[in-house]
């Protein structure tokens, strides 16, 4: 395949940004698409010109890192992380467009990598349990219901990637706040920090300057690990319990 490429280059976080367009042929449909931009970064090197930064890390769908909005969508046209999105989802002569997250939590270091430790701050929040020193717990000392043991497995999922931030209209962070939250409050041994957790994940959260959620969806629709809407209601939920606890 021969595709044309408008990609966001931007020399550092101070220095504003712009797309750049290059021509990238001989493309199999068999490729995944971090695979096209080392092709392309390639050819750049060979001509003596900058490589195009963007950031990946396992390449296998399971850390998140390959965060990329292609032709407006979060992770491209495939639900799925762009790592594990392949040139067969495109067709010969197409042109791409390629961005960074547009958010104002997650600011462009440069080109198409931005910096995502907002999220790592929310989880330092709250995101942990009470461990306890001594020998390990036997594995069936604390039993946990099999519906309760299915949602937390569900939100564990969540890697943490960016998408639903990227994909939302309002750049909130809700889905990915309400997975971390979950996951550990429905669990025993996440009962401890219950209340603390949410509201304390909850106000990080809204420092770190992520907007404000109005159920648009857009943000599960690209959840590239199918983390549901109504996880943000089960946090609400949890968020306004924890809240009356607290204030009597």
């Amino acid at each position: 395949m021969k595709l044309t490429l408008r990609v966001w280059r931007q020399k550092d976080a101070a220095t504003p940004g712009a797309m750049a367009t290059y021509e990238v042929d001989g493309i199999s449909a068999d490729m995944s698409f971090l695979e096209m931009l080392d092709t392309l970064n390639e050819e750049l090197a060979l001509a003596g010109e900058e490589p195009v930064a963007f950031d990946h890390d396992c390449r296998e769908g399971i850390c998140g890192a390959c965060s990329l909005v292609i032709n407006g969508d979060a992770h491209g046209p495939e639900r799925t992380t762009t790592c594990q999105l392949h040139m067969r989802s495109f067709s010969d002569g197409d042109t791409i467009d390629i961005e960074p997250w547009r958010a104002s939590a997650f600011p462009v270091i440069k080109d198409l990598v931005v910096d995502r430790s907002s999220f790592d701050r929310i989880i330092q929040a709250g995101g942990y349990i009470s461990a306890p020193t001594g020998t390990a717990p036997d594995a069936h000392a604390t039993p946990v219901p099999k519906p309760d043991a299915d949602f937390a497995f569900e939100h564990a999922e969540c890697i943490g990637c960016g998408a639903c931030v990227a994909a939302c209209p309002n750049g909130s962070a809700m889905l990915f706040t309400s997975a971390k939250v979950n996951h550990l409050n429905v669990l025993p041994q996440g009962a401890p920090e219950r209340e603390t957790r949410v509201l304390d994940m909850v106000a990080r959260m809204d420092e770190e300057g992520f907007g404000g959620c109005t159920l648009a969806g857009e943000c599960a629709t690209a959840c590239p690990k199918g983390i549901p809407l109504p996880s943000i209601a089960a946090m609400n939920k949890e968020w306004l319990r924890a809240a009356r606890k607290v204030r009597r």
